[in-house]
């Protein structure tokens, strides 16, 4: 079923392959991976976070070291502004959805129509069904985001070729204040050797933590450009940020051969 002009609600794309399609069996996932999560590291009340994006088995434990500190913020943070990469579809800008919620098996999350309706309004994003349809970046992050905070405003934006500047701008009317949740989604480097991903990674996560997303390519993160907004964004608002995991898919779901790099990190005042 696609999401178009008539409908009110973008189905899911990836339940049942990516993460358990049957609700409950779903959140008690969430909730175990979270359960099992070291969150020492992490600040008290982060302003955004970066999380990866594949299968659950593959990158949800490093996903859930940055969900877990969230527990302090239910109640609080009232919206979430979640961006990512577009891994099916080409065009330039900041795509949209023009529905009034996105589904996951333990039920809809609400969109925040009136700051997506102002985004379009400004110039900021472009109204882009299409570009949301298939896209697993933002769907696979609902159900944390369910479990941590309970109930809370959807912004769902997918970044297409689109410049650290348009990214910021966009987080910058979104900004506001504590109630206002930025998560950006980005897997790291793809398709190397353990030790190579090890090394490239590496270096992917010092540039993070130096707010500097100026020399991120595609080569380093699928999501650069959205994280590279996200980092000129927070260093103009004085974030630091901090490394909660930094793994890759030998790690988490073992086997030989080339492995995906994923990382978590948090951005908060101080």
């Amino acid at each position: 079923m696609d999401s178009s002009p008539g409908q009110t609600i973008r189905p899911e794309a990836v339940a049942g392959t990516f993460y358990p399609g049957e609700g409950e069996s779903l959140m008690q996932t969430v909730r175990d991976l979270i359960d099992a999560a070291e969150t020492g590291a992490a600040p008290q009340a982060p302003k955004a976070l970066i999380v990866p994006h594949a299968g659950f088995v593959y990158s949800g434990p490093v996903a859930a070291s940055a969900y877990a500190s969230l527990a302090a913020l239910k109640g609080r943070v009232r919206r979430v502004v979640l961006i990512g990469p577009s891994h099916f579809k080409a065009f330039f800008g900041i795509a949209a959805p023009t529905v009034q919620a996105f589904a996951t098996p333990a039920g809809a999350v609400n969109l925040d129509r009136a700051a997506i309706d102002a985004l379009v309004a400004d110039g900021l994003a472009r109204p882009d069904d299409a570009a949301h349809r298939e896209e697993h970046a933002l769907e696979v992050q609902l159900p944390f985001l369910m479990a941590v905070l309970g109930d809370f405003a959807l912004v769902p934006l997918v970044v297409g070729d689109a410049s650290s500047e348009t990214v910021a701008a966009v987080l910058e009317a979104l900004w506001d204040g504590p109630e206002t949740l930025i998560v950006a989604s980005t897997d790291l480097s793809h398709y190397h050797a353990s030790e190579v991903a090890e090394e490239l990674d590496g270096a992917t996560a010092r540039a993070i933590e130096a707010l500097d997303g100026g020399g991120l390519t595609g080569n380093d993160a699928c999501g650069y450009q959205a994280v590279a907004g996200l980092l000129l964004a927070a260093r103009r608002h004085g974030l630091s940020v901090t490394r909660l995991d930094l793994r890759n898919s030998g790690d988490t779901a073992g086997g030989g051969g080339p492995v995906v790099g994923y990382g978590a990190w948090a951005l908060a005042a101080g």
